[in-house]
């Protein structure tokens, strides 16, 4: 199994292919294809067929996953892509931290 340093509502940018520069909010990560779904980022048409009696069918869009090599964490703090560090507290428990600025995520 794959970790990986983004995870679900982290604010990312995309750094690479044809969605390049868009930002997003991340719906969901599969981290066993290293791969995420970000709010409004690489939209694929489906056609859904009504399922019941009253229920809408035709084309619909939706969010398709994206490699997770292809985008970077924004830091809430100095609001710029940055890679994410750990520090572990003198508790013993593990934070994420803006490898640009040092603060906590």
């Amino acid at each position: 199994m794959n970790s990986l340093n983004i995870k679900k509502n982290d604010q990312v940018i995309v750094l690479s292919g044809k969605e390049r520069g868009k930002k997003g909010k991340v719906l969901r990560t599969i981290p066993d294809k290293s791969r995420v779904i970000i709010e409004g980022v690489n939209l694929v048409t489906r056609h859904r067929k009504p399922r019941k009696q009253g229920d809408a069918g035709g084309l619909i869009q939706q969010e398709a996953a994206i490699n997770a090599c292809k985008v970077m964490r924004i830091c809430p703090k100095c609001s710029q892509p940055t890679r994410t560090g750990y520090q572990i507290l003198a508790n013993g428990s593990k934070t994420r931290i803006c490898k640009k600025c040092g603060e906590t995520i």
